[in-house]
């Protein structure tokens, strides 16, 4: 089965909402080797005019994971998970993710395209904090191997 192209356009349900925990934050930080006192130390991170221990600019994709889940569940995509791997990943911050930010993230396909008998599905999921503000778009674009690749 090839990917669907008449993902393009769909957009899923929200994500259950995602309680940023200062420990992820530390962890994901450690992992990252992002070692900032901001993403570690709340003194630190207030001291730089943020409320809690501020994430790694990646650390969306922690948020974005459930979207893409989503994703690849969905029965008439035409994704087999074992021939995706990951092509690009890109942010667009408006403000820093923090420790106590309960956020929330919804999936767009934005592009599907066939390339040498390969299918790249690009997606966009857009974050917003509990109180509806836009935090950041995760874009993400998985290369999804075809049957001779």
């Amino acid at each position: 089965m090839s990917v669907n192209p008449e993902l393009v356009g769909r957009t899923f349900p929200p994500a259950p909402p995602y309680l940023v925990g200062r420990e992820k934050v530390r962890e994901f930080s450690r992992a990252v080797f992002a070692t900032n006192p901001i993403h570690s130390d709340p003194a630190a991170a207030r001291a730089a005019g943020h409320a809690d221990v501020v994430a790694p600019a990646t650390f969306a994709v922690v948020v974005q994971e459930a979207t893409l889940a989503q994703l690849l569940a969905e029965p008439d995509a035409g994704i087999d998970f074992s021939r995706v791997v990951h092509g690009e990943q890109k942010f667009a911050y408006v403000r820093p993710i923090v420790a106590g930010d309960e956020l929330t993230a919804t999936l767009a396909v934005t592009s599907v395209k066939t390339l040498g008998g390969n299918a790249m599905v690009t997606a966009e999921s857009t974050v917003v904090d509990a109180d509806g503000q836009h935090v950041v778009t995760a874009t993400s674009t998985l290369v999804v191997r075809g049957d001779d690749a």
